[in-house]
């Protein structure tokens, strides 16, 4: 892993190895916004409210910043003699992208269609929060080419949205859900169980609002109170009465049937579609190690087994581009070995399953006897979570790994 000071010039970045097969691997672009109107107590995200940047990160400039990377991007793909290829998908998140008026965002994708090319059929998702965007915005967005929003909806108990400290009120939900749709954007919710307080009650009635708005995809996932947090404090000192240990997995499952019986498919364990043209590609791509370029902040990018991270704030990763510099803080260059693992670890997580390595098929039945794995499919070297595995899949993992 290389440390050494921020900042790398395009035509000193990619190795040579990043260009083996890479005509075969799709590339992907993540656009960071790290900007939020309050910073919620569960957050560790690379996110800043205003208070908290000062000079030379002004949130009018962020734009034109990330369209300096993604001209960077270009030239060092380009000089690294990777092939010429077109954007399967896009995805902005954050923070809160709709913060940023919708020229901007616009502005970002534009550059991204000029300087790459975006494939027929491309998926183009930015995230938003239910009180950050107008019916006037989603028409503009999808008039500039996006084609799907994510909302953060979270919950839809009050109590549980004030733990959380979102901001936005139950009832908004479906009404940007409606706006959305008549904008002709496809719609994912964003749901977090596991919240201090939380009955599983209350997690049926999110699951059931959500549900009620039929979305196109829905996520759901376990929260993680992480240490450095305002939660992780307020846990620490008794302030917050942390779930029980079987809540997790109570409320997952609860979620699973709910999701199946309202028609909508896992085909990822925090992740349900009701048809797979509506399962999120940005993803899948993560999941299956494929290429993408992150732009932004502390934004991280993966291209042919090559790994790196921006700097955080936004101050020194808009200088470092004004210096025709691109605002790289670390590399990594994977081994095999290490790229096997990591195919493991995310590939598990799919519906579709994991083709394992002739050498791990003793593996196999244990996992099945544990009610981890599908039998069928483990008797044809694939690895396939029952629910109990989805439940359990680090346990899976260790054992392909090990």
């Amino acid at each position: 892993m290389t440390t050494a000071q921020p900042g790398r010039a395009p035509e000193a970045f990619l190795g040579a190895g990043v260009t083996r097969g890479a005509a075969d691997r799709e590339l992907s672009i993540y656009l960071h916004v790290p900007f939020c109107s309050v910073r919620c107590g569960y957050c560790d995200f690379n996110t800043y409210t205003a208070a908290e940047l000062g000079e030379g990160a002004n949130r009018s400039d962020y734009a034109g910043s990330a369209i300096a990377e993604i001209a960077l991007a270009e030239e060092a793909m380009r000089v690294a003699g990777l092939p010429r290829r077109v954007v399967s998908t896009v995805f902005v998140g954050g923070g809160t992208p709709t913060l940023l008026p919708p020229q901007d965002l616009a502005a970002m994708l534009g550059a991204v269609a000029d300087t790459w090319g975006l494939a027929p059929g491309v998926e183009v998702t930015t995230e938003a929060n239910p009180d950050s965007v107008t019916a006037a915005d989603l028409n503009e967005l999808a008039a500039a080419g996006f084609t799907r929003v994510s909302f953060g909806m979270q919950s839809a108990v009050p109590h549980v949205l004030a733990t959380l400290d979102r901001t936005h009120d139950p009832e908004r939900v479906p009404q940007v859900v409606d706006w959305a749709r008549q904008a002709g954007l496809q719609v994912s919710l964003d749901l977090i169980y596991g919240t201090p307080g939380e009955s599983l009650a209350d997690w049926e009635t999110s699951l059931r609002s959500a549900v009620e708005m039929g979305p196109d995809h829905v996520s759901a996932y376990a929260l993680v109170v992480e240490p450095g947090t305002k939660m992780g404090a307020q846990v620490r000192r008794g302030e917050l009465p942390m779930p029980g240990d079987d809540d997790e997995a109570d409320k997952y499952e609860l979620a699973a049937d709910l999701l199946a019986r309202a028609g909508y498919d896992w085909y990822e364990i925090s992740n349900f579609a009701r048809a797979p043209e509506y399962r999120c590609r940005h993803n899948i791509a993560y999941w299956r190690s494929q290429d993408w370029w992150g732009i932004g902040p502390g934004a991280h990018s993966h291209i042919g087994g090559q790994r790196w991270w921006n700097v955080k704030h936004p101050r020194p990763y808009a200088a470092l581009l004004a210096g025709g510099r691109l605002p790289v803080a670390g590399v990594e260059e994977l081994t095999a070995e290490q790229r096997a693992d990591e195919e493991v670890l995310l590939a598990v997580r799919l519906a579709d399953g994991l083709a394992v390595a002739a050498e791990k098929h003793e593996r196999l039945p244990e996992l099945v006897a544990g009610g981890l794995l599908e039998p069928d499919a483990a008797g044809r070297g694939v690895a396939l979570l029952t629910l109990r595995g989805r439940l359990l899949a680090d346990t899976v993992v260790r054992a392909l790994v090990d």
